[in-house]
């Protein structure tokens, strides 16, 4: 009989479609691998399992032992049905965003399932994170499956995904996007095609509120915020996530993700995610931004299902101000043309406080951008540098001759000519400079009175 032995053996081997509407208007052919049909129903299904069989190999995980995880779900699931097939117990640890139907599915499995605040850092003690750290710690015979350090995570996809995806579309594949929450299925996908065919771009989708965004284009760690759609973006970096693969990366909306979702479901049939919508949304906006012929692959990494109550919920929707389609409007570059020249003004991390004080004067400006060799340092303030200068002037005299590092902030947001106009009011809603970068080159500031000029026109 052609049967499996158990429902591990079912991994794998998930379908490509073309995608036959969206993407219509741009010279790219845009393909989706169907990793919902994985039997736990997602792309985590693969890292999971790869994460099971490597601790049991190692000796971490024994009979009757208990996996502990932090998840948004679908690890969780993975590890979950693994550990139904193998014997063991399970309790893991959600953030409070996530969809009420992902806390159902764990405890179908048996798992006990606790719930973390969502909006902490990650170092803090109720973070999901540090709470499953805390309970494996504690737990006599457990497993930290540990999916952002772990690298069994990233190696189940470079042994598994792949190769997979190489037998399927080969050197005629130009572009991988994925969404990147762990990294792992990137960086593991990512290295294989690498190998393979150096050419491959290699790009992550990013919602606007995590890191990897400015994290690539500056080096540097900026603020996390929250955001609605699940299953991407970090407000770290995992050491699961190998940004020397990456070629790009793009923002996208909470919006854009729930409208490419829908749009999925009812114009391709394909019952997939707000995570799948936000990648499909970036191969999207590459496509437009690299105007030639491309095959373009994505991954819809777990199904609609899970998100009947939010992406699928129009109550919810609307509460939210995600109702009705995507607005039709402006690109930042067209704002620019309305606004007019500006003239750019930085300054150096090796500047004084006076020089700084003094720029800010002359050219009648609230904010500079700190730049180091081509390289974005942060921004600087009129506000906290006066405030900061007269704290400090009681304890040093030479205060206004020494540099200004101490009062550089990463309070500011990058943002691409060819990004919609809409995505502008959600970076000034959060206080943040938004700086318009070119390529490598910072072309200029873009603050909130620009912007209202230019709807006034």
């Amino acid at each position: 009989m052609n049967v499996f032995d158990n429902i591990t053996q079912a991994l794998g081997n998930t379908p490509i479609v073309r995608l036959n509407k969206i993407g219509l208007h741009t010279k790219a052919t845009i393909y989706a691998k169907l990793e919902f049909l994985n039997p736990g129903g997602s792309v985590k299904d693969r890292m999971a399992f790869q994460i099971v069989s490597d601790a049991e190999e190692a000796g971490l995980l024994k009979p009757g032992g208990t996996i502990v995880e932090a998840t948004s779900g679908n690890t969780g699931i993975g590890l979950a049905m693994a550990a139904a097939v193998k014997g063991y117990k399970c309790i893991f640890v959600m953030p409070d965003k996530m969809a009420i139907e992902k806390v159902r599915a764990l405890e179908a499995f048996g798992a006990k399932v606790l719930i973390a605040p969502t909006a902490v850092e990650p170092e803090d003690p109720r973070s999901y994170y540090s709470v499953s750290k805390k309970i494996a710690a504690n737990t006599p015979g457990s497993f930290y499956a540990n999916q952002y350090h772990n690298p069994s995570n990233p190696k189940g996809h470079y042994l598994s995904t792949g190769p997979e995806i190489w037998r399927q579309m080969g050197s005629e594949l130009d572009v991988f996007v994925s969404s990147a929450g762990t990294g792992g299925t990137l960086s593991g996908i990512g290295r294989f095609l690498k190998e393979r065919n150096s050419a491959v771009q290699i790009v992550a989708a990013d919602p606007i509120g995590s890191v990897y965004f400015d994290y690539h284009h500056t080096g540097k760690l900026p603020p996390a915020y929250s955001y609605k759609v699940e299953g991407f973006g970090e407000d770290f970096i995992p050491s699961t996530m190998d940004f020397t693969l990456v070629d790009d990366v793009i923002r996208v909306t909470d919006r854009e993700c729930f409208d490419y979702a829908h749009r999925l479901v009812q114009e391709e049939g394909i019952y997939t995610s707000g995570s799948s919508g936000g990648s499909v949304a970036a191969c999207v906006k590459y496509a437009e931004r690299h105007d030639r012929p491309m095959n373009i692959l994505t991954l819809m990494t777990d199904g609609a299902g899970n998100y009947l109550n939010k992406v699928f919920n129009n109550d919810w929707l609307t509460e939210h101000g995600y109702s009705g389609a995507l607005p039709t409007t402006k690109t930042i570059a067209q704002l620019l043309e309305l606004r007019g020249p500006q003239k750019l003004v930085t300054i150096s991390l090796k500047d004084s406080v006076k020089n700084a004080i003094i720029k800010l004067k002359t050219h009648n400006l609230r904010v500079l951008p700190v730049v180091c060799e081509g390289q974005i340092m942060g921004v600087l303030n009129e506000q906290d540098l006066l405030s900061g200068v007269m704290t400090n002037l009681t304890k040093n005299s030479n205060q206004l001759e020494t540099a200004i590092t101490s009062y550089v902030s990463n309070t500011f947001a990058i943002l691409d000519p060819r990004d919609m106009a809409y995505m502008l009011p959600e970076f000034f809603a959060k206080s943040l400079t938004v700086l318009i970068k070119k390529g490598s080159q910072l072309i200029t500031v873009f603050s909130e009175k620009d912007y209202l000029k230019c709807h006034m026109k």
